[in-house]
């Protein structure tokens, strides 16, 4: 299933794009993720890591593609634990999502930005992650 999200808030499109580019920051906007161990400090093809979610969630990824400068970036993310245990090899397949982010410029007279998400997957795990995702987006562009 493919799902398309779209955001527009008050914060201006540099510093939403610094807030994707620093996985450091990930959990300042993203409340469902409790914390990230990224292979590079910044964002680039090929970082992967771990992100962790609350209630022993934890997902891998892989960034597939990122370009600073047209503030795009895709990676793919597989579930591996869920409640501090190990999923076995089904759960984890039936898990995986695809994610292609963008930010832009809002047209906005105070010159917020727009972001926009798209979300591939098994149906059932778009359902439920794409309001936590819209949650997220919501606060990523906000001003802080």
């Amino acid at each position: 299933m493919r799902r398309e999200l779209a955001v527009t808030g008050a914060a201006p499109p540099p510093l939403v794009w610094e807030r994707y580019a620093d996985p450091s920051l990930w959990p300042t906007w993203s409340p469902q993720i409790a914390s990230v161990s990224p292979s590079t400090p910044r964002l680039r093809t090929g970082t992967a890591g771990v992100v962790r979610g609350h209630g022993g969630l934890r997902l891998s990824f892989t960034a597939e593609d990122v370009d600073d400068r047209a503030r795009r970036w895709t990676w793919r993310v597989q579930p591996t634990h869920a409640l501090g245990l190990p999923l076995p090899g089904a759960l984890r397949r039936l898990g995986r999502l695809r994610l292609e982010h963008g930010v832009s410029l809002s047209g906005r007279v105070d010159g917020g930005s727009t972001t926009t998400l798209v979300l591939e997957g098994w149906a059932p795990v778009v359902v439920a992650y794409a309001p936590l995702a819209a949650l997220a987006l919501r606060r990523l562009v906000a001003r802080p």
